[in-house]
């Protein structure tokens, strides 16, 4: 499926916020907001694990929104440890109306989703929203920072993916992180921190969660 991109400049807490927007080729069931990895280790919108995430949420009939992160790509501002980047992160999906011209509506269905840093913003910016009441349909964490930041507890639905061999974020750190919360993992054999070769993978497992979730929460509502 051919995803279009595009990109726009939104007014943020810091400063302007860059942003792209990967549109599925028909209408979409609501809004994912991905998080990149650390932007002072060449963490940008464009990593291929993050476009990864986009790519599998457009194909899920999403639209997928990649901000760059504070003092990254066009985005004002400087890194803030994920303090700001969250707030971003905030910011973006409550204005996102007003600065989509109407074309995305987080408040209808929201997912959230990150990569290794990404998904520390992501995971804060979900506990902020869950204790208002506003909890995102999906969570999708890659590449966990558990162990590197202190990533909260997050809902039993979220779904997690880890290298077997990542040397950035440990697995065992991963595990201690989730086993108090009795949250699965899923483990690529032999794929390190970036997924090399196996972001096929990566996409595959990430679309066919996203289906059966929709699955299940439509025989729900029936």
């Amino acid at each position: 499926m051919p995803v279009r991109t595009e990109r726009r400049l939104v007014s943020g807490p810091a400063g302007q916020i860059e942003v792209a927007l990967d549109w599925p080729s028909t209408g979409h069931v609501g809004t994912a907001f991905i998080g990149h990895p650390h932007p002072l280790f060449g963490g940008t919108l464009d990593n291929k694990v993050a476009a990864t995430l986009a790519r599998a949420f457009v194909t899920a009939g999403w639209v997928a929104v990649r901000p760059n992160f504070r003092g990254v790509g066009d985005s004002a501002g400087s890194h803030d440890e994920g303090r700001g980047e969250t707030d971003d992160f905030l910011h973006l999906i409550d204005t996102a109306s007003r600065w989509s011209d109407g074309a995305v509506d987080p408040k209808r269905t929201l997912a959230l989703a990150g990569f290794s840093f990404g998904s520390f913003v992501a995971a804060q910016a979900c506990a902020r929203l869950t204790a208002e009441h506003r909890a995102p349909r999906h969570l999708v964490l890659i590449g966990a920072a558990a162990g590197k930041w202190p990533v909260p507890t997050v809902p039993p639905q979220t779904l997690v993916i880890h290298g077997e061999l990542d040397e950035t974020i440990p697995l065992a750190d991963v595990f201690t992180w989730a086993r108090p919360q009795e949250l699965p993992i899923i483990v690529l054999p032999g794929a390190d921190h970036f997924f090399h070769r196996r972001l096929s993978t990566l996409k595959r497992l990430i679309v066919s969660h996203l289906h059966e979730q929709r699955f299940d929460a439509a025989v729900q509502n029936d």
